[in-house]
């Protein structure tokens, strides 16, 4: 009896004993893991190794200076069975070869300005008819830093560069610096090219003190700054200097005799859909009168902008004045002159545009002539691309000459057209 419960006891307690000599698993080292994945990376790279030698190498990706052109459409899936031989080395080109060759074009546009008058004016008249000019404009950016902008106007009396120059975005500091021929950034209305004004002519004090259409326009350089200033407000400072010449204004004998020109702009939002923009300008350069006489110019303007967020294309307003003081020294004395205008327009609705604008100013060379005008406006959209403009001009130049005249514009505009300063 004893020897049966003994075997029994044995057989149970065997198995523990044997599983208690086994030793356990032996956990795995980090070490040991980290040279598993080598080799299986090392296994991954011989077989793309083989892959490629079996399809062919792949061309190198082509580097083209300018703005990256994306695919115009997805790229087609891959043949189940790839071509072998030379074929398989020739990778189709996405976006075909139209778009590749359009990362080195600049954006091109063309503005038309077609004028007409009706009425009468001895003083300054301007044909019945004509193609008063055709702005060619190409802008691009050339690299990382820099950016061109050229204007060719063709006009009545020939083609001429309007405007040509690089400007440098990313001096140090901040500073913004432009090389070139280019408008002074003497006031408001000097700055803006003729199918940018708000009008089909230019303000009598332009055509008296700012050499006309043409104003304070020459080669030079210009560098601009953001200034410090108080919390909510644009404070920019621009200083220029210019070859001197520009037509009966400025003259430069040598070429010591440069213009200078200044400009402080303020800008404030005072409130979400109105803005307030103040200017200081000062000019110098040489004059016509003799070869160590000067003019100077100083300027102010004001623009008060209101355009509704939700609504402006309906409805929008905006009022504007300069005033222009100048100095032009003379073999006997110095003449003195001063002129202003003021205007305000209005948007009725998306179409529909009215506006009106009072000149005064006297003339550089004599102070005792001044000129007086007024002018209504009506101006119709029929889209962003167009303008058709009918403005009526009354003068009352110096000396009792009046003019009276209906005068009527038709303005498009053909491709990319870059925006104008604010």
């Amino acid at each position: 009896m004893k020897r049966p419960i003994l075997l029994a006891c044995v057989l149970i307690l065997l198995p523990a004993g044997m599983r208690a000599q086994q030793p356990e698993p032996r956990k795995e080292s980090q070490e040991e893991r980290l040279k598993a994945l080598e080799e299986r990376v090392r296994v991954l790279e011989a077989v793309i190794a083989e892959l490629r030698a079996t399809r062919g190498p792949a061309a190198e990706p082509v580097l083209v200076a300018g703005p990256v052109m994306l695919p115009t459409s997805p790229p087609a899936a891959p043949a189940v069975n790839p071509p072998q031989g030379p074929a398989a080395a020739q990778l189709p080109t996405y976006g075909g070869a139209s778009s590749a060759a359009k990362v080195l074009n600049p954006d091109i546009s063309v503005i038309g300005d077609f004028l007409g008058s009706a009425g009468r004016n001895n003083v300054r008249p301007v044909p019945s008819l004509e193609m008063h000019e055709t702005e060619v404009g190409f802008q691009a950016i050339i690299d990382p830093y820099a950016r061109g902008d050229v204007f060719i106007s063709f006009g009545q009396e020939g083609v001429e560069l309007e405007e040509g120059y690089l400007t440098f975005t990313a001096l140090p500091k901040g500073f913004v610096a432009k090389v070139g021929k280019m408008r002074a950034a003497f006031g408001k209305v000097n700055t803006l090219h003729n199918h940018n004004l708000e009008w089909t002519d230019r303000p009598l004090v332009t055509e008296n003190l700012l050499n006309g259409e043409e104003g304070i326009s020459d080669a030079g350089f210009s560098v601009s700054h953001i200034l410090p200033a108080p919390k909510g407000i644009f404070l920019e400072g621009t200083a220029q200097v210019y070859r001197g010449i520009s037509g009966d204004l400025f003259s430069a004998p040598g070429k010591k005799d440069v213009a200078f020109v200044g400009n402080l702009r303020g800008y404030k939002d005072l409130t979400e859909a109105t803005n307030l923009d103040l200017g200081l300008s000062y000019a110098r350069g040489h004059n016509d009168a003799g070869p160590e006489l000067t003019t100077s110019l100083y300027g102010m303007d004001a623009t008060v902008r209101w355009r509704p967020l939700r609504r402006a294309i309906y409805h929008s307003f905006l009022a504007r004045a300069e005033f222009i003081w100048s100095q032009r020294e003379q073999p006997l004395a110095t003449q003195k002159a001063f002129g202003f205008y003021t205007s305000a327009e209005y948007r009725l609705n998306r179409r529909w545009t009215v506006g009106g604008r009072f000149d005064r100013s006297g003339q550089a060379q004599d102070a005792g002539l001044t000129d007086n005008g007024f002018s209504a406006l009506l101006t119709y959209w029929p889209s962003e691309f167009s303008q058709i403009r009918g403005q009526y001009r009354f003068a009352r130049y110096a000396g009792g000459q009046d003019a009276n005249e209906l005068r009527f514009q038709f303005l498009f505009v053909l491709g990319a057209h870059g925006a104008h300063p604010f």
